[in-house]
């Protein structure tokens, strides 16, 4: 293959609030969410090869290539492709990730870097899947995967999987991750996890308009209290970062957030921070970067 590499942003999101409404009687449970995409996150670069294989390098991430988010990405698209053309047995890559995003946060991380794979692959193997079909084969890998396909901040309900995009007044984050790893298994399995919050109608988003009003009437969520009684590290993290803004748990792992009017202020509060904790600061973007760079490459390619 010619077809130039193609190096994308796999972008973080911050769950808003996070409500959990019941337990469903296949196992999984209904959320409703707001997903703030980061105009930050992990860099990935593909190069397709015709040697059917995928070639990942990761530094810094051991996990089993079977297990591996990215590798599965890339073989469900091989498999989809398949079913298009039984000739596209030749279809593989190379794939380098510069890891920026800390594991087992709560920000995406793994789930971006999944959806960044078949956006990208779906391009350099001509593939011609749409968004709709790519979110499907995602949420087969993780019930985040299907946002970060869609490329936009969105009102998200079901496992996950029903996403109405929205537009959220912009603002600063700075996110803060203390040393300490979270297992989402044992969250939704514990007994102590609250089932039963009011839903959110589709008509309090006001016009998919969710400014800083509507973010503090429903911000919130509910795996945080018991996060923090598990994980006494995120409460004292969390109480830490509150003494500058409101801050809440994001998503199911273990890094905080708050937001701010400036990155001034953000990284002032940042460069505070105790020893021991990863952060950064990012700004909210709407439309995911991966979609944006994606677009410049196929109008330059």
């Amino acid at each position: 293959m010619n077809t130039p590499s193609l190096t994308l942003t796999a972008p973080a999101k911050l769950n808003l609030m996070l409500r959990i409404l019941g337990r469903r009687e296949d196992g999984y449970h209904e959320l409703q969410t707001v997903f703030q995409l980061l105009d930050v996150g992990d860099t990935m670069t593909f190069s397709p090869t015709n040697d059917g294989q995928i070639h990942l390098h990761c530094p810094g991430v051991d996990v089993p290539p079977e297990q591996n988010l990215i590798v599965r990405a890339a073989r469900l698209l091989q498999a989809a492709a398949l079913q298009q053309r039984s000739n596209r047995r030749d279809l593989g890559a190379k794939i380098t990730v510069d890891k920026v995003l800390p594991a087992g946060g709560g920000i995406g991380g793994g789930s971006s870097d999944a959806a960044t794979t078949l956006l990208a692959l779906n391009h350099l193997w001509q593939c011609e899947l749409d968004l709709e079909a790519l979110a499907e084969l995602g949420r087969q890998l993780g019930a985040d995967v299907p946002v970060f396909v869609r490329g936009t901040s969105a009102f998200a309900e079901g496992v996950g999987e029903k996403l109405t995009p929205v537009a959220i007044e912009p603002r600063w984050y700075l996110v803060l991750k203390p040393a300490c790893h979270v297992s989402t298994a044992a969250l939704f399995s514990n007994p102590r996890l609250t089932r039963d919050s009011a839903a959110i109608t589709l008509a309090a988003l006001r016009d998919r308009q969710l400014n800083s009003d509507w973010l503090n009437q429903y911000a919130g969520n509910d795996f945080q209290p018991l996060v923090e009684d598990l994980y006494p590290e995120v409460r004292e993290a969390r109480e830490w970062l509150a003494q500058y803004a409101d801050a809440f748990l994001t998503g199911t792992g273990a890094c905080v957030f708050a937001g701010f009017e400036s990155e001034a202020a953000a990284r002032k509060v940042l460069a505070a921070r105790p020893n021991g904790w990863e952060g950064f600061v990012a700004k909210g973007a709407d439309e995911s970067l991966s979609h944006r760079q994606l677009a410049n490459f196929a109008a330059t390619v």
